[in-house]
Parts: C-alpha cells; sequence; structure tokens
C-alpha cells in the first residue's frame, strides 16, 4: 500500500446522515487507496488522515452494512 498519498486535491465526502454536523467521519478516494478523516479536523495542517487500502475499506463497509458488531478484535 502507498506510504505518502498526496491529499492535496482530495474530494472529501460525509454520509448524509450526518445533519450537516462537524463532528463525522470524511471520506475520499484517492491514488487506488480510502482516506479517513474526522470533520472537525478539517483545515487543520497537522490533523491525522488514516489510509486504507480499498478492499480494507469495502471489506469493512460490507460488515457495517451487514449489521456486524463486533468489528474489533
Amino acid at each position: 500500500m502507498k506510504s505518502n498519498v498526496d491529499l492535496t486535491n482530495a474530494v472529501w465526502a460525509k454520509s448524509k446522515l450526518s445533519s450537516g454536523g462537524n463532528n463525522c467521519l470524511e471520506v475520499a478516494f484517492v491514488d487506488g487507496v480510502v482516506a479517513l478523516r474526522d470533520s472537525v479536523d478539517v483545515g487543520d495542517p497537522d490533523a491525522k488522515v488514516l489510509i486504507v487500502s480499498r478492499t480494507d475499506y469495502d471489506l469493512f463497509t460490507q460488515s457495517v452494512r451487514a449489521g456486524q458488531v463486533n468489528l474489533l478484535p
């Protein structure tokens, strides 16, 4: 997986279920990977961004949609 992902032109999105709040998870699909951030951190140059593979993201979201509640080991 890529260790250095350029997020300069990332298009971030959050769920419509978030009601426009700024304490949500945002996602961006960039260069074959998925970037995740807390919407509270928008504009913070020191904000942490989690980068995961597209496969891992797809498996995680499939599990959430299927109702799996114990996603952590």
